[in-house]
C-alpha cells in the first residue's frame, strides 16, 4: 500500500461539465478525497454529455472518463437541510471547486466570502469562460465559444479554409490544469503560513496560455494575424521542413531540422540549395511544396528507414486504431480498468504523472448520483469526515 502525495485531503466539488470535474479527476488521482455535489434531479449535465452513441449504467463515456474516483452527494442547494449539510461538509474540506458562471455561486450562499468565513484555511478554486469582470464576463463560457474568441480556431485549416476549431476540449481540459497548478501552489504557502487563498482561472487565459509560441511574436508585431497570400488564418510560422506531409500510403511528420540535411537523405537534391537557414523561413512554402512532391512518391516506411538513421525527426502519423494497436502504446501502460458498484466497467486512461517512478492508479469508477450521500451524512453525524483510507500505485515502478 502506497501513499498517494494528496491522501487526506478533502475536495468538495460544485463543477460540471468538463473543466473543473477534470481538475477534480487529477485532484483524486493524486489521493484527494473528491465529493461531488450534484443535483438530486439529474447530477452534473456532463452525464448527459455525448461524444458517441456510447454509455454505460445510463451516463455518458465522458462522464465516466472524469468522473471516476469520486463520492457523489446529492444536495439542492435551495433546501435549508441539504444547504446545512453542504456547508459541514466545507467546514472540513480542504479544497472546493466550483464553475458556475459569475455571480451564481454567491447568489447560492457559497461565494469565497461566504465558505472563508466558516473555514478560513480553505482553497477555494474557480473557474470562468472569461473572467469575473469584463465585457466577456457574462458570456457563456463553452469551449468552442472560447476558441472562437482566443484566435485558436484560426491556427487550423489549410489556406483555403476559414478557421477551423481544434479536436478537443482545449479549453476546458487546460483550465481545469491550471485550477489543479494554482490549488497546489496555494497549498505549498499554506503548509507554511497557514493562509487559505481563492485561485481563479478562465478558459479565455488558459487558452491564450497555450498559444505561447505565437504569442510571442504577436505581442512584438500586432500585424501578424493580419491576411497573408490570401489566407484568412494565423498559422505556426515555423521554419521548413517542419509540417506534415502526405506520403503513397499515409503521412508523416518531420521535426525542426536542416533542410539540405533531408534533401540528402530523401535523395531531393534541390533542397540542397538552401544551405542559408534564413532561408527556410522566407522559402519555407517553396521548400513544402517540393518535398510534397517528392514525399508522395514512396510510403511512410521507406521514408523513416531513409531519415532516422541520419538522425533527422521525423514520425509516421497514426490514427487512433493503429495507436492503440502499437507496441510504444502498450509500453506506457497508460490505461486501467475502472468498476462501478452494479459491475458495469471500462477501460479509461491512467494520470500521466508518476512520481518516484510510480504512476497512481485506482479501479473505482465514477458515482451514481447521490451514490455516498447517506455514508457521508453518517460521517458528518459521527462528527466527522475522513480521507478516503488506503490506496495503491501501480506496481510497474518502471512506468
Amino acid at each position: 500500500m502506497v501513499s498517494k502525495p494528496l491522501q487526506g485531503m478533502i475536495v468538495i466539488d460544485f463543477s460540471q461539465f468538463l473543466s473543473g470535474p477534470y481538475a477534480g479527476l487529477r485532484l483524486a488521482d493524486l489521493g484527494a478525497r473528491v465529493i461531488k455535489i450534484e443535483r438530486p434531479d439529474g447530477g452534473d449535465l456532463c452525464r448527459r454529455l455525448y461524444i458517441s452513441n456510447l454509455q454505460l449504467d445510463g451516463d455518458s463515456t465522458l462522464f465516466h472518463a472524469i468522473n471516476r474516483n469520486k463520492e457523489s452527494f446529492a444536495a439542492d442547494l435551495k433546501n435549508a437541510q441539504d444547504r446545512r449539510d453542504v456547508l459541514r461538509l466545507l467546514e472540513k474540506a480542504d479544497m472546493m471547486i466550483q464553475n458556475f458562471r459569475p455571480g451564481i455561486i454567491e447568489r447560492l450562499g457559497f461565494g469565497y466570502d461566504e465558505v472563508k468565513a466558516i473555514n478560513p484555511r480553505i482553497l477555494y478554486g474557480s473557474i470562468s469562460g472569461y473572467g469575473e469582470t469584463g465585457p466577456f464576463a457574462g458570456k457563456p463560457g463553452q469551449d468552442l465559444l472560447v476558441q472562437s474568441l482566443s484566435g485558436i480556431a484560426w491556427m487550423s485549416g489549410g489556406d483555403a479554409a476559414g478557421p477551423v476549431p481544434f479536436g478537443l476540449a482545449i479549453a476546458d481540459m487546460m483550465a481545469g490544469a491550471h485550477l489543479v497548478q494554482g490549488l497546489l501552489a496555494a497549498a505549498v504557502r499554506r503548509s507554511v503560513t497557514g493562509l487559505g487563498a481563492k485561485v481563479e482561472v478562465n478558459l479565455l487565459e488558459s487558452t491564450l496560455d497555450t498559444m505561447q509560441e505565437v504569442w510571442a511574436d504577436l505581442l512584438q508585431r500586432p500585424d501578424a494575424g493580419q491576411r497573408r497570400n490570401g489566407a484568412a488564418y494565423l498559422r505556426l510560422q515555423r521554419p521548413a521542413p517542419y509540417g506534415i506531409y502526405a506520403t503513397a500510403d499515409g503521412y508523416m511528420a518531420l521535426g525542426a531540422c536542416s533542410v539540405p540535411a533531408v534533401g540528402r537523405a530523401v535523395g531531393l537534391p534541390a533542397l540542397e540549395r538552401y544551405d542559408d537557414p534564413g532561408a527556410w523561413t522566407s522559402c519555407r512554402d517553396e521548400i513544402r511544396r517540393q518535398l510534397q512532391a517528392h514525399l508522395a512518391r514512396r510510403p511512410t516506411a521507406a521514408w523513416l528507414a531513409r531519415l532516422e538513421p541520419e538522425g533527422i525527426p521525423c514520425a509516421e502519423t497514426l490514427d487512433w486504431r493503429r495507436l492503440l494497436q502499437h507496441d510504444a502504446f502498450r509500453a506506457l501502460r497508460m490505461t486501467q480498468q475502472v468498476r462501478r458498484p452494479s459491475g458495469a466497467g471500462l477501460q479509461a486512461l491512467c494520470c500521466p504523472m508518476r512520481i518516484d517512478g510510480q504512476r497512481f492508479a485506482s479501479p473505482v469508477g465514477s458515482p451514481r448520483i447521490g451514490e455516498h450521500s447517506e455514508a457521508i451524512r453518517e460521517e458528518l453525524a459521527a462528527g466527522g469526515l475522513f480521507p478516503v483510507p488506503g490506496s495503491r500505485a501501480d506496481e510497474d515502478k518502471g512506468g
